[in-house]
């Protein structure tokens, strides 16, 4: 691995002062920073233009997939990997990512570690799929058509008939054609095109009445904070008083990563 290889993969992003939350969002336009402060949504910027389809953070670490490559970001800037277009990244064990239907691990260059065809998204070692929900190394673990996995504490599964929860094989939680699902191993929310759903403590999964309307694309988690972003460019925020939001002037919002 030569010095700037090493230097790309060990530098962590610049993630805002005076201890704001940076969340970063991924659309059409570009990869906009948000800084949030509690539930305060303050400024935000466009950190990089061009289409962006899919973005993940592990720590102070941050990439990207776009139609052209996956770029890893730095507090100098974007850059590319030479892995070529994308359609998810994720971090286990180091950067993961997937396009076509090749999913391979980052340490300096790629190197392949399982081929699957209609790759959706990538979460701490679990894939979502057209053909189902896969680990890393290819092993297919059932169901079809899922859209978004979350692989923190139960794995879940958001697919084009329901939400699944992994126990004794696949257990469907909720009907309905689910298109994304996070969680950090306590916290787990998933979402329809109409409603949000948030799982309690007893494990019952309930609605949440948003303040706007809109597609809940994705959810996200940092400090006591949850956040969500709709496909639209409105950004949320709740650490326990109720949400607050703001529109960030973005469309075709795609996914969201909190630093």
């Amino acid at each position: 691995m030569s010095d700037e290889d090493i230097s790309l993969t060990e530098k962590r992003v610049y993630a805002g002062g005076d201890g704001a939350t940076a969340a970063f969002v991924a659309s059409a336009i570009g990869l906009a920073r948000v800084a949030v402060s509690d539930d305060i949504v303050g400024e935000f910027s466009l950190d990089r233009r061009g289409d962006t389809t899919a973005v993940a953070a592990d720590g102070g670490h941050l990439a990207i997939g776009t139609p052209e490559d996956v770029f890893i970001g730095t507090d100098d800037g974007f850059y590319g990997t030479d892995f070529g277009a994308a359609t998810a990244v994720g971090y286990r064990d180091g950067l993961v990512a997937s396009g076509g239907e090749r999913v391979a691990r980052y340490d300096g260059g790629w190197g392949t570690v399982a081929e699957i065809d209609g790759v959706r998204a990538i979460d701490d070692g679990m894939v979502a799929a057209v053909s189902g929900v896969y680990r890393l190394d290819g092993t297919h673990v059932g169901l079809d058509d899922v859209r978004d996995v979350s692989g923190s504490g139960t794995p879940l599964a958001a697919t084009g008939d329901g939400l699944y929860a992994l126990a004794n094989g696949w257990v469907r939680a909720l009907d309905g054609a689910f298109r994304c699902v996070s969680s950090d191993g306590e916290r787990a929310h998933a979402a329809t095109r109409e409603t949000l759903y948030e799982r309690s403590d007893d494990g019952e999964w309930t609605a949440v009445d948003l303040p706007v309307d809109g597609a809940v694309v994705d959810v996200a988690y940092g400090g006591d904070g949850t956040y969500a972003v709709t496909e639209a460019g409105v950004f949320l925020a709740d650490v326990g008083d109720g949400w607050r939001h703001r529109s960030i002037g973005l469309s075709g919002v795609s996914g969201m990563a909190i630093v």
